[in-house]
């Protein structure tokens, strides 16, 4: 594969993963102006929030039988279309009730790229490379959350909210195009893969029992989650608590969200020296200790907003590392059965992510403890896991271990 070929795949890959990153992000500064245009309040607009990671879960595990039957391309032209649709109607909407059920529908037509990027990995990259593929397309999708709040931020002064679901429509829209010309077909179609209800159980059943995939698919869905605590928290803490505007608080965001493309720079080189499983371990293990540490300040009211950015900054840097690691090891065993693991992979993580955003709106008071204690809670669960799993993978000889 050429050089000029690996980077447009590589960009497309990350560009379709980036949807669902990318609609959550960018309409985060325009929370309060939707709440007043709507006459609502902040904490059911985030309910908009939380059905989108829902209808994400749920989408996955839809999308992974159709892109094993149907092939690749098939199922994601079919989900981007409801992603446009939807949009619009996230557009035109005037009640908050509409607003969530959209979203929702947004989220089942848009999480379509998140498991058809993963599949697509592992039809074109061999096993070994698969752990770099994955973490040039996280940085990808760092690069999103830089660029998404500051651009709603400045839409939502200038044009309204509004335009924001119709930006989102466009740009989906112009990677139907890149798609069709410069994506590579990727797994044909499959018609021994049945689509009838027992059959679509019974392979992810086939998923569930292996012992690798369920290990890492645990463990780095909850500790992926931790990022979506910050996500639902942030703009009431920057922007009610410590009255950052919309542009401000898409600058704090950007600068956060610069923590995970450092880390996974950083993870092409730790691969060279260590395998994914130590590099994990090592990375669950300070998170843990630093997401203690935040609590503890929040507590007792150390931070002021500067600090607080420092703190998560380090905090977040671990995400550029777990993500692409556990996703690597997760679907390494797989190969009839990769779309179905992708889809489970990916269902587990907005499904945790969902919980965690949902928590946070529930557990809301006027500080930083709801987001910052969820955010260690997932790092400290997914730790857990992790060890256990471990243990149980070793004593069975099971893992497949990666040098990658």
């Amino acid at each position: 594969m050429s050089k000029k070929r690996y980077s447009y795949i590589i960009l497309i890959l990350g560009a379709l993963a980036t949807i669902s990153p990318f609609s959550i992000d960018m309409y985060l500064p325009g929370f309060p102006a939707i709440a007043v245009d709507l006459g609502t309040s902040i904490n059911k607009v985030q309910l908009s929030l939380t059905s989108y990671l829902i209808g994400i879960s749920i989408g996955q595990l839809i999308y992974g039988p159709l892109l094993d039957r149907f092939g690749r391309k098939t199922p994601l032209y079919g989900g981007l279309i409801i992603y446009i649709l939807a949009s619009i109607g996230c557009a035109f909407t005037n009640t908050v009730e509409s607003l969530v059920i959209m979203r929702f529908l947004q989220a089942m037509g848009g999480c379509v790229g998140l498991v058809a990027s993963q599949a697509l990995v592992s039809d074109l990259f061999p096993t070994e490379k698969r752990a770099q593929v994955f973490s040039t397309i996280t940085l990808v999708i760092a690069v999103s959350p830089m660029i998404a709040p500051t651009l709603g931020g400045y839409v939502t002064v200038g044009l309204g909210w509004h335009w924001l679901f119709i930006i989102l429509a466009v740009i989906v829209a112009l990677m139907i195009g890149a798609i069709y010309f410069f994506l590579p077909t990727g797994k044909v179609a499959d018609p021994t893969v049945s689509l009838k209800p027992k059959a679509v159980l019974g392979g992810f059943a086939t998923v569930l029992r292996q012992p690798q995939f369920l290990v890492y698919t645990l463990a780095g869905g909850l500790a992926t989650a931790a990022p979506f605590a910050y996500i639902a928290g942030s703009s009431d803490v920057f922007m009610n608590q410590y009255q950052l505007t919309e542009q401000q608080y898409g600058w704090v965001f950007a600068l956060l969200a610069s923590a995970m493309i450092g880390s996974t720079q950083m993870n092409h080189l730790l691969l060279k020296r260590w395998t994914s499983q130590q590099i994990i371990r090592a990375t669950l293990y300070t998170q843990s200790i630093v997401g203690i540490f935040l609590i503890l300040g929040v507590w007792a009211h150390l931070f002021d907003m500067y600090s607080l950015i420092a703190v998560m900054f380090v905090f977040l840097m671990g995400q550029g590392l777990t993500g692409p690691n556990t996703a690597a090891l997760a679907l390494a065993p797989f190969k009839k059965h990769t779309g179905s693991a992708s889809a489970m992979l990916g269902s587990w993580r907005m499904g945790a992510g969902a919980l965690t955003s949902a928590s946070v709106s529930m557990f809301h008071s006027q500080s930083a403890l709801p987001m910052v204690g969820l955010m260690a809670v997932c790092s400290l669960g997914g730790l857990a896991i992790l060890m256990a799993g471990s243990h149980s993978l070793r004593t069975n000889r099971t893992v497949e271990s990666l040098n990658i």
